[in-house]
């Protein structure tokens, strides 16, 4: 009895710090507002976006994110399901905001344009292994 005890005990306490992990980690999503989270990229699909996207990812996210998005040092994957599954606004609000307690600065000083040129070219990213074709810097 003093056993099943424990063990119960034991699974409550291991599952308070990954609910409390995965509540934290999607915690900004809750403070985007539905006008923000509605914005659609103007620069969606486009090519020329994409390559200005890439090398402003080059310059400003790659140092975190890993030159292939994948994440590095506690930095998230750029190329997961939860950065598919958010919406283009969302991902602006994000840039423009930042998360500062999950070690994202807010890019709000990058004009808005080039923060959608950044969500265009993550969304050209593919899921899994290398990049897409990176545009080579002159």
């Amino acid at each position: 009895m003093r056993n099943s005890r424990t063990l119960w005990i034991a699974l409550i306490l291991l599952s308070i710090p990954t609910a409390a992990l995965v509540a934290a980690d999607n915690s900004w999503l809750s403070k985007v507002p539905s006008t923000d989270r509605q914005r659609v990229n103007p620069y969606a699909g486009q090519p020329e976006a994409i390559a200005a996207g890439n090398v402003l990812f080059e310059e400003n996210c790659a140092k975190c994110h890993g030159s292939d998005a994948e994440g590095r040092h506690r930095r998230p994957s750029l190329r997961s399901e939860r950065v598919a599954r958010a919406t283009d606004g969302e991902l602006a609000w994000l840039l423009r905001n930042g998360s500062l307690r999950k070690g994202m600065p807010t890019w709000s000083s990058l004009p808005e344009p080039e923060r959608w040129q950044l969500i265009a070219f993550l969304r050209s990213l593919p899921r899994d292994g290398p990049p897409a074709a990176t545009v080579s810097h002159p």
